[in-house]
């Protein structure tokens, strides 16, 4: 039976200009009507599926977690299944999901329809994947040129966290969770949802996205040379063996700071504190290999 679904695909991704047209051919050959429209940017992406999500069975977004961020409060509303074509630089949420990264296998998975249903983040209203985070990671954020990820890839993050470390300095902030206060000084606090970000470093060991549950790091550094042993546990998300990172994990969370410092979800500067988060359990169907 031939599906409908929205395409939308970022052609200003690191793929997505090179891959638009072998991706629309490969869904046609799996039976799919398209309905394809031109989105310059995050906003009309939302409105994009606000528009069109009624005449469609799914949306399919090819591009990177950032891509996939524009859209998802817009999926939640209409409660449309995603389909994900990797065509970004990190593609962590495709990563946590074990969606192949080449076009003919990930288009496959998309049309076996195994619909895996996954947790969300939310924070001030706007919902996220993978990880929302404060203090460092804006930094890097900030210093992530859409240049630099089209000729380094993955690289750039860690090219760009050396610059933004230099640039960071430590803030308090107070934590609340579990009817518990926490203030703390550090450089950075990251609130997972997903289990991977940043191009593959790990939330938390053991973290996944359908776990109900928000997983918190703040990286409490007293000496800059901490930084290297925590560099060598992000990948497999063993940094709570470390003293001076702080690990708690909750439904609810919420982060109070001085003065509003800016909110990062899924690498898109977003919200700003104080900022209560929360998971909302299976929250989104995902076409995956593995479905549930």
């Amino acid at each position: 039976m031939t599906k409908k679904a929205l395409l939308l695909i970022n052609r200003r991704s690191r793929q997505g200009q090179q891959n638009f047209a072998k991706a629309v051919e490969i869904l046609y050959d799996l039976d799919f009507e398209l309905l394809t429209v031109p989105a310059k940017n995050s906003k009309q992406l939302r409105s994009k599926v606000l528009k069109h999500g009624k005449d469609v069975d799914m949306v399919i977004v090819g591009g990177g977690d950032g891509t996939l961020n524009a859209v998802v409060d817009s999926l939640v509303k209409l409660q449309l299944p995603l389909g994900i074509l990797p065509l970004g630089t990190a593609n962590d949420l495709a990563r946590t999901l074990s969606i192949p990264t080449t076009i003919p296998e990930a288009c496959q998975v998309i049309a076996d329809g195994k619909l895996k249903y996954i947790d969300l983040g939310w924070v001030n209203g706007k919902h996220f994947f993978n990880v929302a985070s404060l203090g460092l990671s804006v930094g890097i954020t900030k210093n992530l040129s859409r240049d630099l990820k089209r000729r380094w890839g993955v690289f750039a993050y860690a090219l760009s966290a050396i610059q933004a470390i230099g640039q960071t300095r430590p803030f308090s902030a107070e934590i609340k969770i579990k009817d518990e206060s926490i203030t703390v000084n550090t450089i950075q606090i990251a609130i997972g949802n997903g289990r991977y970000y940043g191009g593959g470093m790990a939330i938390v060991e053991d973290a996944a996205i359908d776990d109900q549950r928000l997983d918190l790091y703040s990286i409490e550094l007293q000496h800059w040379w901490q930084i290297f042993p925590l560099i060598q546990t992000l990948k497999t998300g063993q940094h709570d063996r470390l003293s001076w990172v702080r690990t708690l994990h909750g439904e609810e969370i919420e982060i109070h700071t001085s003065k509003p410092r800016t909110v990062n979800t899924d690498g898109e500067l977003t919200v700003s504190t104080p900022a209560k988060f929360k998971v909302i359990p299976r929250a989104l169907g995902v076409l995956s290999p593995t479905g549930n």
